[in-house]
């Protein structure tokens, strides 16, 4: 699911971005840029409602904000490191680096779930995150979460 839903165009190994509200709107941007948000407002509204009921901050450096909206028609993804330690209220209390959105039509769940799915195997393992983050441009983060 990884090789169909990203593009080099979706990884960044410089997120922009100090705070999570910051960083949301980042990789919102990014997913912008492909023309398939089309009500912008919309998605950041419902993915900061979503990020105010529960925190998508996982363990391991790792945050994976999501939502479902009316603000697309297909699953989106995007992942974006930072050199910055981001206090994303993850659930070990450890500041994250990695960051993967998803943006999902209402109503759909068999892409949304499998795309979350494998990005979680994926980044369970710890030499995969080591390697993520030392990553030198977005091509090099491009091969390494979609090999």
């Amino acid at each position: 699911m990884l090789k169909e839903t990203l593009t080099p165009e979706l990884v960044t190994i410089d997120l922009p971005g100090n705070d999570k509200p910051s960083i949301i709107r980042a990789l919102l941007e990014i997913l912008c840029r492909t023309g398939k948000v089309k009500d912008p407002e919309l998605a950041l509204k419902d993915l900061l409602d979503h990020e105010a009921e529960m925190s998508t901050g996982m363990e391991n450096g790792i945050a994976v904000p999501h939502v479902k909206t009316d603000a697309v028609e297909q699953l989106l993804a995007c992942v974006g490191i930072t050199k910055r330690k981001i206090d994303f209220e993850c659930l070990d209390r450890q500041p994250a680096r990695i960051f993967i959105m998803t943006l999902s039509p209402k109503g759909s769940s068999g892409p949304h779930a499998q795309f979350l799915g494998d990005i979680a195997r994926l980044l369970s393992d710890a030499k995969i995150r080591k390697r993520i983050l030392k990553a030198k441009s977005n091509e090099l983060l491009f091969e390494l979460l979609t090999a």
